[in-house]
């Protein structure tokens, strides 16, 4: 029992915690390279998630950026049709991939 007090009190505590002035969410402005699909990637990809998100995958295969669409669609019910998911394939692993197929 008293474990749920605490762990109800450390829970609803944080509801309470006030801030003095205003906060300030920084912008960070990723370098996004511009390119054939990019339309469909700003379409399908960017209405979840930054730009930033791609480019911590960091340089990767076909396979890799094929199987990542593929999670997104199947996963998190991204609205993504056959047509937009070649053109945003190949758009990442033209600019964001290692050059390996595999």
């Amino acid at each position: 029992m008293k474990k749920i007090i605490l762990i109800a009190t450390l829970a609803v505590g944080s509801l309470f915690a006030q801030v003095k002035g205003d906060m300030e969410v920084p912008y960070i402005s990723y370098q996004i390279k511009m390119g054939h699909g990019f339309d469909a990637v700003q379409a399908n990809c960017l209405m979840c998630h930054s730009f930033g998100y791609i480019l911590n995958q960091g340089p990767q295969s076909r396979l890799f950026w094929s199987k990542k669409v593929d999670k997104m669609i199947t996963h998190f019910k991204a609205p993504i049709m056959k047509d937009d998911k070649k053109t945003v394939v190949d758009y990442l692993f033209k600019h964001y991939g290692n050059g390996k197929l595999k």
